[in-house]
């Protein structure tokens, strides 16, 4: 079982830049690929950014890529997504994710597979 729990979401304007961090408890979190995904109002939730359990492979929406780095601390529980030169139409509750991998290496970018589920941060991005 994995609980997350994400921070550091608020509001910042155009340009700016925001990182959010997903806390997880019990053990099983360095074995999970984690991902970022957001959700605006009347919008489908949508992959952001994936890393694998071991933190060497990631992946991006092409959106996002280059300005959006995911990364974790498996010593720390803890995953984080900095976000760069943010955008109005990027103003969404962002949401974490865990899925328990049996490779190391695995991005997982399909919601649907992910088992854990944070509350979720809000960010908006003012013109």
């Amino acid at each position: 079982q994995v609980q997350l729990v994400e921070s550091g979401g608020g509001l910042v304007q155009a340009g700016g830049s925001l990182r959010l961090s997903c806390a997880a408890s019990g053990r099983a979190f360095s074995r999970c690929a984690m991902g970022w995904f957001r959700q605006a109002p009347g919008k489908e939730r949508e992959f952001v950014a994936g890393i694998s359990s071991n933190g060497l492979s990631t992946y991006y929406s092409d959106s996002v890529n280059v300005r959006f780095t995911i990364s974790r601390d498996n010593a720390k529980n803890t995953g984080y997504l900095q976000m760069n030169n943010l955008k109005p139409n990027e103003t969404a509750l962002y949401y974490c994710a865990a899925d328990p991998q049996q490779s190391s290496l695995r991005v997982v970018t399909n919601r649907f597979e992910y088992d854990y589920w944070g509350q979720g941060t809000l960010v908006t991005v003012s013109s």
